[in-house]
């Protein structure tokens, strides 16, 4: 079940901003609830399950949606780790977000279950489908005239689009697979496949 509570918490107990956009979390930078348990020296597997929730949220997925993402990398030749970030980034949600067609990854998501996004110029209505080189991602026509795409636009004005993203009108397409250096250089993903190589 997706979480729909407050994001400061999660934000809070992850140390990270994975929810929202906002650094106004901070201002309160300790674990949330009102006894919160501080352990000196967390444990190994802390440490793993911790960096796993941390991706899992910033991506918006359930823990079954991340384990079939991670059994995808680990069928897949080569190394583990990259090929399930290089899954999760292009992810048609991810992509949308990336481009600055939204202004976080949920509402991505709720573009593309509304059909407001067209995937090779057709209506998509999938956010976890995962995008190959070549395809083209674009917000259909009506939507691009709606008002929340003016102030998207607005919001967005200096964003750095990934090299393996080429912006077109009102969408984008796949040059290539990101490479690590493309992706978010606080993830730790040696730490998730440890977990999972229980």
């Amino acid at each position: 079940m997706r979480y729909t509570g407050p994001k400061w918490k999660i934000n809070r107990r992850e140390g990270f901003t994975v929810l929202g956009t906002t650094q106004k979390w901070r201002r309160r930078p300790g674990l949330p609830g009102q006894f919160p348990v501080l352990k000196k020296r967390p444990s190994e597997y802390s440490l793993q399950f911790r960096e796993k929730q941390k991706v899992k949220r910033m991506f918006g997925m359930s823990e079954s949606q991340f384990k079939k993402f991670y059994n995808m990398a680990v069928k897949a030749r080569g190394d583990t780790g990259l090929l399930l970030l290089q899954l999760l980034e292009t992810r048609i949600d991810n992509v949308l977000y990336r481009l600055g067609l939204a202004l976080t990854r949920a509402q991505a998501r709720q573009f593309v279950s509304h059909g407001h996004v067209k995937l090779n110029g057709k209506i998509h209505n999938i956010p976890s489908t995962n995008l190959k080189v070549g395809d083209t991602v674009q917000i259909s026509e009506k939507f691009a005239n709606s008002p929340i795409v003016g102030v998207i636009e607005s919001s967005v004005v200096g964003l750095t689009i990934p090299k393996w993203l080429k912006q077109i009108d009102k969408g984008g397409v796949i040059l290539s697979m990101p490479e690590r250096s493309d992706i978010d250089a606080s993830i730790n993903e040696r730490l998730i496949v440890e977990l999972y190589s229980k």
